[in-house]
């Protein structure tokens, strides 16, 4: 009876040990610190471009591949290409009305959260900052451990 009532009280602290060790959850630059290359992966993005879906939050990491120049119509947006796979490439759409420019180059690895829309040459990333209305996901790209959202 002894060793049962150790088990269960071992098990209890196991679980209560596990439920503190998670970060709280929110957007804050703290728990977004806390990813890195090698916890994001890139599935979700590579599901919702062979589903053909749109307006998925998704988080992963690239290699920027190209950079473009800034669409200056409406709300301005820093534009670039980030290659996650061998054979898919997602356009970036990061809002620099709302958010800092990201000072990237060719061959920056990045990591991101955004909102992934389909299209069939691999699909675009938008939402990469944080909503001053509050209604949708803050999204951010991080460059050498520089949040820009």
């Amino acid at each position: 009876m002894l060793n049962k009532l150790l088990t269960i009280a071992l098990i209890a602290c196991t679980l209560c040990s596990c439920e503190r060790a998670k970060p709280a959850p929110d957007n804050s630059p703290q728990t977004i610190v806390a990813n890195s290359v090698e916890t994001l992966d890139n599935a979700a993005i590579e599901q919702a471009f062979a589903n053909r879906e749109s307006d998925v939050q998704v988080s992963g990491h690239g290699v920027v591949a190209k950079l473009l120049a800034d669409d200056n119509k409406g709300a301005r947006h820093q534009k670039f290409l980030v290659k996650i796979n061998a054979v898919q490439t997602l356009l970036f759409a990061h809002n620099i009305d709302l958010a800092s420019r990201i000072p990237l180059q060719i061959n920056d690895t990045i990591t991101f959260n955004g909102e992934y829309v389909y299209n069939p040459k691999g699909g675009i990333v938008h939402w990469t900052h944080l909503d001053p209305g509050g209604h949708h996901p803050a999204g951010w790209v991080k460059l050498n451990g520089q949040i820009y959202q």
